[in-house]
């Protein structure tokens, strides 16, 4: 009975509810029954949560191209946030090691930035209300990719919706859309494959070419195998990783975030192989500059520009590849012509062109220092010679060439360094248990007191004789380079020409 009783109450008071609705629409003003509405949607508004939302397309709606924030957001929650969602996209770039997960469309993930909780929702969009019109015409943006854009065909435009606590906006858009961006781009470089670019040859005139070409940089190269004094060793890698962390601080002082390095000493020193540590190090691409192959300023501002952040730019060789000797001390035409005539032929030919080279020590001082020189943030620019003295002091000075670094002869502690990567000698002994600790210990000490002595030989020396004694023992590459040592030491000193010095040149 109380069950039917309830049922009964239930029936009235829907009856009761006909009734006041029929009576509203019969006697009420329209005008009134419009303001009944408001005033009641207002009301449940109030107890409702307010949330702001952010509508990310796949496309930009003004001109139809890829929407980097897109990219980033996807890359993002597929690396942050799709731990706890029921269902993931996963996609395989060619030159990524692993997969690549997404959120697929009609799903949601959450994600907790500084205690405020925000939703992520993907969702396709119709063609009629795409921000991009007709959205599948062109190659779509491949929102999987973090490597770049794919070309791929036509497809439904998708878009990501942000939803937050509307009292958090400010916190939103001035810091979670930022650390997004931020995330997305450590997320690719740390993935990415790093390149090794070198410029085309071009003539003047032609500027219809791909500026550089590129191949896969995997040089093993570290600051742990480099053999160098382990002061020094520290201290640039020091120099590196405090130059990369401080962006904030080149702004501040009004500096463009660079900084240049002169690598100077003789032949076999280290100098490409410290260029090869300092990319790893950072992870930045290695761009090789070909001066020789630059046929006016323009270009090599053009090539400038081209090159991206997070990047070495490098010289080799610079006093070989252009005149950037002192202007203060340069030779008369007449003296430069008696030299020509005492070198062979071909050598004249090659400096004679290297005189009517259009691109000239004005053009490279603005390439490393001038406005130009500040399009590209977070570059280092590499310089390596064997004759610094050769260079115009205009372009060591700081600013320009923040560091000279000298890379000399071999030293005991560079020896150490060279024995260990090549034959497991260390501190705590030898790896090959066939060598005799005690003769290792002599030998090295013996190898040691010779180079303390003066005896000139460079790290690729050494290497050379380690190599060539491969697989025979620490303690006969030991002895066969104490050997050469002794046999510098003891060979008398053969006196250099002038001549014959231009003519090796």
């Amino acid at each position: 009975m109380e069950m039917v009783l309830d049922w009964r109450s239930v029936g009235s008071l829907l009856a009761t509810i006909m009734v006041f609705r029929t009576a509203m629409r019969d006697f009420l003003p329209p005008e009134a029954e419009i303001f009944l509405r408001r005033l009641l949607t207002r009301l449940a508004a109030a107890f409702r949560p307010h949330v702001g939302t952010i509508l990310i397309d796949e496309a930009d709606g003004a001109s139809g191209g890829a929407n980097d924030l897109y990219d980033a957001s996807q890359l993002y929650l597929g690396a942050r946030c799709l731990a706890t969602a029921p269902t993931v996209r996963l996609h395989k770039p060619r030159q990524a090691p692993r997969p690549v997960a997404s959120l697929p469309d009609a799903h949601t993930t959450h994600d907790v930035f500084r205690g405020v909780l925000v939703k992520w929702t993907a969702r396709p969009v119709e063609r009629g209300a795409s921000a991009g019109g007709g959205g599948g015409g062109g190659g779509v943006f491949n929102p999987y990719n973090p490597y770049g854009r794919g070309g791929g065909g036509g497809g439904e435009p998708r878009r990501l919706e942000l939803q937050f606590p509307r009292q958090h906006r400010e916190l939103i858009h001035g810091h979670y859309i930022q650390h997004v961006i931020d995330e997305a781009t450590k997320m690719r470089l740390r993935s990415r494959e790093r390149r090794l670019y070198t410029n085309r040859a071009a003539a003047p005139g032609d500027d219809h070419h791909r500026l550089w070409t590129s191949h896969a940089f995997s040089h093993p190269s570290t600051f742990d195998t480099l053999a160098v004094d382990p002061a020094l060793r520290d201290d640039i890698r020091a120099d590196l990783l405090r130059f990369a962390a401080r962006r904030e601080h080149y702004a501040r002082v009004g500096r463009a975030w660079k900084r240049g390095y002169l690598l100077h000493g003789p032949p076999g020193t280290g100098k490409t192989s410290l260029v090869a540590a300092i990319a790893n190090l950072l992870e930045f691409d290695v761009y090789d500059l070909e001066l020789t192959t630059v046929p006016t300023n323009s270009h090599l501002r053009r090539l400038l520009v081209s090159t991206t952040p997070k990047s070495v730019v490098v010289v080799e060789d610079i006093d070989c590849s252009l005149d950037l000797s002192d202007r203060k001390n340069k030779a008369s035409d007449d003296e430069n012509a008696a030299q020509l005539s005492i070198i062979s032929p071909a050598a004249a030919a090659a400096m004679a062109a290297m005189g009517r080279e259009s691109i000239s020590l004005s053009g490279v001082l603005n390439f490393v220092d001038g406005l130009w020189s500040s399009c590209v943030g977070e570059r280092l620019m590499v310089f390596t010679t064997n004759h610094p003295e050769r260079l115009d002091p205009a372009l060591l000075r700081p600013g320009r060439m923040d560091r000279k670094i000298e890379l000399g002869y071999c030293s005991p502690p560079a020896l150490r360094v060279l024995a260990k990567n090549y034959l497991g000698v260390g501190d705590e002994g030898c790896e090959d248990a066939a060598d005799d600790p005690d003769t290792v210990s002599g030998l090295m000490a013996d190898a040691e007191g010779l180079l303390a002595a003066g005896v000139l030989i460079t790290p690729a020396d050494i290497a050379e004789v380690f190599m060539g004694c491969d697989g025979a023992g620490a303690t006969a590459a030991l002895r066969k380079l104490a050997d050469e040592l002794r046999r510098r030491r003891d060979a008398p000193a053969v006196p250099v020409t002038e001549e014959a010095a231009m003519t090796t040149e």
